[in-house]
């Protein structure tokens, strides 16, 4: 198992820090390349697409967990915030993300039978890598919901 990660880590690109005064959109891009660095490595996930938008909505990142589609939110906070990432994700982002997932699955071909949302917290110190926390399976669609049958 030491060797695939290995050679992974060898074909996924380093991620770099960003400047001394970096900009919220600088951090929030830095969040999620480290996020997909860690879907890679770590997680050893499929990346599909990478801010993925439909009109005004945006999923940070799809990807595939085996047989499982994976919608990830990714936020990014510094070292300190008062409110944590997962916490930040109220229910006005949920209805956000819920029609940009319904949308981006209604848009496939061959809908996959399992997805769910996972939320990806990162913490920035002031110096250092970022802190990585992963949030699996948050509630996001209702248990009835299901994907209909569209004519191809």
């Amino acid at each position: 198992m030491k060797l695939v990660q290995k050679i992974r880590s060898l074909l996924v690109p380093k991620v770099r820090p960003f400047g001394t005064e970096p900009t919220r959109a600088e951090k929030g891009r830095y969040g999620e390349a480290l996020a997909a660095r860690f879907c890679r490595l770590e997680l050893g996930y499929r990346i599909i697409a990478r801010n993925w938008r439909f009109r005004h909505d945006e999923i940070d990142l799809i990807c595939r967990d085996g047989a499982v589609l994976v919608f990830i939110e990714v936020r990014t906070r510094a070292e300190g915030a008062r409110i944590p990432g997962v916490q930040s994700v109220d229910s006005r982002k949920k209805a956000k993300l819920r029609r940009a997932c319904r949308n981006y699955l209604y848009a496939l071909r061959d809908p996959a039978p399992h997805f769910r949302f996972d939320i990806i917290d990162i913490t920035l110190p002031k110096k250092g890598a970022g802190k990585i926390r992963h949030f699996t399976n948050i509630p996001l669609f209702s248990k009835h919901f299901s994907i209909p049958n569209c004519p191809k």
